[in-house]
């Protein structure tokens, strides 16, 4: 059966939640012990003891078993930051500090663990880079809740939140993006803690 055909025999309610989580969970441990280059569809439904047309009634390509991969790796990240940012007795440059911090370390953690994850990221931005972009957006958005937050409390002076998270967000990108993390290692510059503090500082002078 081809995956075409396959793709014409949808499955049932019942099995889609455990299946799909199943071909997710598994395609992420091969992309990060393996690489995404070296991982084939076959392979992820080999390790299931599935054949791969069963793999296609649920994804029609590798691209596609990627962008879920990407989509709960981000879902994590998210909800990591997010959490910092409902944090009712921190200020907004306490959780501004905490996020920048938290994106550093997690994206560090990712890396050494499995430093194959970067071939994964770099699939996600050149094939699918909606789901990156989506990504990018709900960071930024986090972010622009808090310095909205920091306004208010009088500790920041901007006049667009967005604008603002969208720059704080572009200036940390070397401090967050796995591939950069894994070619700079410990030799980043400007190190991180002086990067948040001229940050904050461009925060509360701001007339963005």
């Amino acid at each position: 059966m081809s995956p075409a055909t396959a793709r014409l025999v949808p499955p049932s309610a019942e099995e889609i939640p455990t299946t799909r989580e199943r071909i997710v969970e598994v395609a992420a441990r091969s992309f990060r012990e393996i690489g995404y280059q070296k991982t084939t569809v076959a392979d992820i439904a080999r390790t299931l003891k599935m054949s791969p047309a069963n793999v296609y009634r649920f994804f029609d390509s590798k691209k596609a078993i990627n962008e879920a991969v990407v989509e709960r790796v981000t879902g994590e990240i998210e909800a990591m930051i997010s959490a910092i940012a409902d944090s009712p007795n921190l200020d907004a440059p306490e959780r501004i500090t905490r996020i920048v911090t938290a994106l550093h370390t997690d994206c560090r953690r990712r890396w050494e663990a499995h430093p194959r994850v970067h071939e994964m990221v770099e699939a996600a931005m050149s094939e699918s880079w909606s789901v990156c972009q989506a990504h990018v957006d709900r960071i930024e958005a986090v972010l622009t809740r808090v310095v909205e937050d920091g306004v208010r409390e009088g500790h920041f002076t901007i006049a667009d939140p967005k604008a603002a998270a969208a720059c704080l967000h572009a200036a940390i990108v070397r401090y967050c993006h796995p591939l950069l993390v894994s070619r700079q290692q410990d030799t980043a510059l400007p190190p991180l803690p002086t990067m948040i503090a001229f940050l904050l500082g461009a925060l509360r002078a701001s007339e963005l």
